[in-house]
């Protein structure tokens, strides 16, 4: 897909969100006819109007891993959407979440204790990479013995190796006959036994769940801790700030999922013809819209090239919006409450080592880095 110019960079793209925001913020690229959408109202609106900009037309069909996510409640449009949402909503109503927090709790105390004597670590692979996926994988149930190719597997989904892809799909396959033959006490058992309209969920669409909560469970809260860090160092004013007071850490974190958004960007199809911002999309044509982009829009967000840990209103689009709303948004939020607690606690004076070359995720939906070195103490 050639929709990036030369001077789009995937470590810092906001340059270039920029220069295409104030030229035209909905625009066809000429060389893939994409639309790209790039202004915060049209982002939220092609976001959330699910009757104008489909996330189900377009998308691959077929009985593969390639293709389960275009049967997960991110590819689907109402009511469908709505009937597959309700199912995997109980597993994420505030009360679940809040229920993990003691088991968060635990495994951040788990992880910082085999660095905190060290004085370094890598923060992606020692901490914000296990701690997500950890907690993801008790909730589907998946044996701690079968993690470790996780990370290998979602880096696959955002950066398109198929083979990893199909590596995955066939795990999965595998657990969810091993749960259809032996239930168990995990949310996979729980679709499992799930109806819609007096109908099971099928292979396919249960492969989709699978990967979906996976993937998002994994790449927005790594992505939204090692973030968290880049922007320290962008602004270490508002570190101290933080440090000094704690009640700032929910609006930190919100500013970091603004400022530096775990994904980047979404994909939606036009179901009709759409005047949108004065020019019209036609109806079947392809169109991605850029959250960072909208998140860094000056029509809505006072100096937004500006890392603030106590703005407010701060209504950025980085979980989406409408019925496409983050399903763990309240998972990931609690996940970096409970993480950069600790981490401001337990690692003082941290700071990325000086001069590290940081490989960015190799993807346009979502963004982060592979590693982050990382020292602290004396």
């Amino acid at each position: 897909m050639r929709t990036i110019q030369p001077s789009y960079t995937l470590q810092n793209p906001f340059p270039w969100y920029d220069a295409m925001r104030s030229a035209s913020p909905v625009r066809q690229d000429p060389n893939s006819g994409m639309w790209m959408v790039f202004g915060y109202d049209g982002v939220q609106r092609t976001l959330s109007d699910f009757r104008a900009f489909s996330s189900e037309r377009g998308r691959p069909r077929g009985e593969n891993a390639q293709t389960a996510l275009s049967s997960s409640i991110i590819s689907t449009d109402p009511p469908r959407h709505r009937q597959l949402r309700s199912l995997v909503e109980q597993a994420f109503t505030p009360r679940q979440v809040r229920a993990l927090e003691p088991r968060i709790t635990e495994l951040v105390d788990e992880l910082l204790s085999q660095v905190e004597r060290t004085g370094s670590m890598d923060f992606v692979q020692d901490f914000a990479y296990p701690l997500p996926v950890i907690v993801i994988a008790e909730i589907l149930g998946i044996p701690a013995a079968d993690r470790d190719a996780f990370k290998r597997w979602s880096d696959a989904v955002v950066t398109g190796d198929q083979s990893g892809s199909r590596e995955m799909g066939a795990y999965f396959a595998r657990l969810i006959e091993q749960r259809r033959a032996e239930p168990a006490d995990d949310l996979i058992s729980g679709l499992l036994a799930a109806q819609v309209d007096g109908e099971h969920l099928d292979t396919q669409e249960l492969l989709g769940f699978c990967i979906l909560l996976l993937v998002a469970g994994n790449e927005t809260t790594t992505n939204l801790l090692a973030n968290t860090l880049l922007c320290w160092q962008d602004a270490p004013d508002a570190y101290e700030r933080v440090r000094a007071d704690r009640d700032l850490l929910p609006s930190t974190t919100e500013e970091v999922l603004r400022y530096r958004s775990p994904v980047q960007s979404m994909y939606r199809v036009a179901a009709q013809d759409v005047n949108l911002e004065g020019q019209v999309i036609p109806e079947g044509s392809p169109v991605l819209t850029w959250i960072g982009s909208a998140n860094r829009d000056p029509a809505q967000f006072p100096e937004p090239g500006t890392f603030d840990p106590a703005r407010s209103p701060n209504r950025h689009l980085a979980f989406g919006n409408g019925v496409h709303f983050c399903l763990g948004a309240p998972l990931a939020r609690l996940e970096a409450s409970v993480a950069l607690g600790a981490v401001l606690d337990r690692l003082p004076n941290l700071r990325i080592v000086p001069g590290a070359v940081l490989e960015p995720i190799p993807s346009q939906i979502v963004y982060g880095v592979r590693r982050l070195p990382v020292l602290f103490g004396q």
